[in-house]
């Protein structure tokens, strides 16, 4: 089973190597992929030390899009079974991946959550208001979905790859954790979550998402449940017989090379 770890990237300068090196000593097949969404810092001067080291490709945006933008040409580039989503600010840990990779092999998951919110070691004290306003999404998006995820807007996510590659994402912007949330819910994946720690940051510290986001996220989570109807370019039934068989060949032990 091949690991295909896409990581975007915008003005991280004081995490990328951290986030790189950590990734890169993961035991496990992997690809790493990085889109550096013009960084106006020195990240991008940083990733160029990258660009002819083995199992990495960096890609660099000529625009900033957004990180549904950047996730997007990275799911593209992907070449694994599994998709991983890794944030280049270490407030979640790619030590953690045995955790979310175990609900593919025991029990055939399509999706696995990285749930901030269910019982866990260690979760960094921060914003009160932030909290409940994930809270508030997730209890949205979980109405209109029929699902009972706890942390819809994690960052930590995996994927069978399939999913992505053929789901039609439009959100350039953090609206990403709200379509795919409502894409997968109508292809009906089977989803799993599982408790990870998190080590989130302040915005004196570098956080992006903002206020606004959260409104935007209100909007994404009603398009693309309710207005939305054409999540896959492939049948759905095709789509979930190429599942059927990513499942099957992990059974046996055999992924893609």
């Amino acid at each position: 089973m091949k690991l295909s770890i896409v990581i975007p990237v915008y003005n991280e300068e004081r995490t990328i190597v951290r986030v790189l090196e950590t990734v890169a000593v993961q035991p496990y097949d992997k690809e790493i992929i990085v889109i550096d969404d013009c960084s106006k810092d020195s990240t991008r001067e940083i990733l160029k030390q990258y660009e002819n080291r083995p199992g990495f490709r960096i890609e660099f945006s000529p625009t900033n899009q957004g990180k549904g933008a950047a996730l997007r040409k990275g799911f593209q580039l992907a070449t694994g079974d599994i998709i991983v989503i890794q944030d280049a600010d270490l407030e979640y840990d790619p030590r953690e991946y045995g955790r979310l990779l175990k609900p593919f092999i025991e029990f055939g998951a399509d999706v696995v959550f990285g749930s901030r919110f269910l019982p866990w070691e260690a979760v960094r004290v921060l914003y009160y208001r932030h909290s409940i306003g994930n809270k508030l999404l997730t209890f949205l998006s979980n109405l209109l979905t029929d699902l009972t995820v706890s942390d819809m807007e994690t960052g930590a996510k995996m994927f069978r790859a399939d999913i992505l590659k053929n789901m039609k994402l439009s959100s350039n912007r953090f609206g990403f954790e709200p379509e795919v949330t409502a894409k997968i819910a109508k292809l009906g994946c089977i989803i799993y979550e599982v408790p990870i720690s998190y080590h989130g940051r302040s915005y004196a510290e570098g956080k992006k998402i903002t206020w606004r986001d959260g409104i935007a996220a209100f909007w994404h989570i009603f398009k693309y449940n309710i207005l939305e109807k054409d999540a896959y370019s492939i049948p759905k039934k095709e789509l979930l017989k190429r599942l059927d068989s990513a499942k099957t060949r992990l059974r046996h032990g055999r992924g893609h090379s």
